[in-house]
């Protein structure tokens, strides 16, 4: 894989109920700045997206948001980034995250969260990209889905291959080794975890 210059974090707008979500938003958008990898993420100021795109900031780093115009409002898109991209629709905005990138991070958020997630990661199962998608399982938030993921592969609905594409991470080191490490070798036991 080539170098990653720049990282799109898919993440909730709202804080959720554990702190942990928080603080793993904050020490994840740290380390980044640290690293000096760019932030591409949906652009708002409110959530996990907020203290993601904080964290960046007040470490020095780089973060680009993207976020349609209908939502700027109502996400309130934050104005204190390095650059700002509006955009007229939901499509738009995932399609530029996704070339402005070279890997996803998939934090805890909703089921907008999650559609991009499905998106990004059927991409790369149909050869659209090569870049590392992993999720970040905070306090076992992905626990679940892995164990549904699981049986989507017992059902037939999932090949082994495709699902070793999606990657969890418990700690925000682990999250950004994983993205480096770009994708994982293809394993007949399921879900890689890191």
């Amino acid at each position: 894989m080539s170098e990653l210059l720049s990282v799109c974090v898919f993440c909730g707008a709202s804080p959720g109920v554990q702190p942990a979500y928080g603080e793993a938003a904050d020490r994840f958008g740290a380390l980044l700045a640290e690293a000096g990898i760019r932030l591409v993420y949906g652009g708002g100021n409110v959530g996990l997206m907020g203290r993601v795109a904080d964290a960046v900031m007040t470490n020095g780093g780089e973060a680009v948001g993207v976020i349609p115009r209908f939502l700027m409002e109502r996400e309130v898109g934050h104005r204190a980034l390095t650059e700002l991209h509006i955009v007229d629709s939901m499509h738009e905005r995932k399609a530029m995250m996704a070339k402005l990138s070279d890997g996803f991070a998939i934090l805890p958020g909703g089921i907008g969260t999650l559609e991009e997630m499905f998106e990004v990661w059927t991409w790369r199962q149909l050869g659209l990209h090569p870049k590392p998608c992993v999720a970040f399982n905070v306090a076992g938030y992905y626990d679940r889905l892995r164990d549904f993921l699981d049986h989507m592969v017992v059902e037939g609905f999932l090949q082994p291959g495709h699902r070793e594409a999606l990657c969890l991470a418990d700690t925000p080191e682990d999250l950004l080794a994983a993205l480096r490490q770009g994708p994982e070798p293809q394993r007949p036991n399921g879900l890689a975890k890191t």
